[in-house]
């Protein structure tokens, strides 16, 4: 009988990456049952190579939003969850990049991407090919990690030789800094990322419960309010239905969650 795992492998890349990648993600689903999983929003712009069938992704958890094929898909900063549907068993490695990643690694502005879903090869082109080509062919988890701060080396050298990728605002970085810092909490300006400021500090609060939710001993709900900053545990659930499509406790029992591998 199949073993019924759901393993996450995380991994730093190179320094020289890391303004512009904060993590890497590996992961291994096998023999669970057929479910969707929700990509919550986060402060991190996604992308996801699947290492075995196509990802079946849509822009949204249980609101009838079609269902689109994937090999690689990036996507921007989101204020919704993203469905990925699975059938038990699905490998591959998510990428989290930064708004200058976007700039760095994609050539084009975080803004850009905001509220997208986008094949990775749209914006890579013949770089993405390489990358899921050599990621599928290694067959361990640390040469997979060393493929992606190879490639992604070479997409951002490309459009450091280029003129067509204009930098960062400081005031923007700083606004931005600014409210990861406070996890939302702090009062800035525009912040020139796709979502509003509002919009975006709500993102980063509910970010910060999601972790707490999804840790391996879990906080009780309102005390997992509390800590993220919410006025009580209603004004969680309230957002937690917005961000997911779910309540909090039927998030928990659907969702599979990555153990450490």
């Amino acid at each position: 009988m199949e073993d019924h795992t759901a393993t996450g492998i995380g991994a730093r890349p190179t320094p020289l990456l890391r303004q512009y990648v904060n993590e890497y993600v590996g992961f291994d689903l096998r023999g669970l049952p057929t479910g969707v999983h929700c990509g919550p929003p986060s402060r991190a712009l996604t992308a996801v190579i699947s290492l075995s069938d196509p990802l079946e992704v849509a822009a949204g958890v249980g609101d009838g939003s079609p269902v689109t094929r994937f090999d690689s898909v990036a996507g921007g900063l989101m204020c919704r969850s993203v469905a990925i549907h699975h059938d038990g068993r699905q490998q591959g490695v998510q990428l989290s990049l930064t708004p200058l990643g976007a700039r760095a690694v994609y050539g084009m502005p975080a803004a850009e991407l905001a509220h997208r879903l986008v094949p990775l090869d749209e914006l890579l082109g013949a770089l993405a090919v390489e990358l899921v080509d050599r990621l599928r062919s290694a067959t361990i988890w640390a040469a997979r990690f060393a493929v992606l701060d190879e490639l992604l080396l070479r997409a951002v050298g490309r459009g450091a030789c280029g003129d067509h990728v204009r930098p960062v605002r400081s005031e923007v970085a700083e606004a931005w800094r600014r409210l990861v810092a406070a996890r939302g909490c702090a009062q800035v300006g525009a912040v020139a990322v796709g979502l509003s400021p509002k919009t975006f500090a709500r993102v980063l609060r509910f970010e910060h419960a999601h972790e707490l939710a999804a840790a391996r001993h879990p906080l009780p709900w309102g005390d997992v309010a509390a800590v993220s900053g919410y006025a009580d545990q209603a004004h969680l659930v309230r957002d937690w239905r917005e961000f997911t499509g779910r309540s909090p406790t039927a998030w928990r029992r659907s969702e599979v969650l990555l153990g450490a591998g």
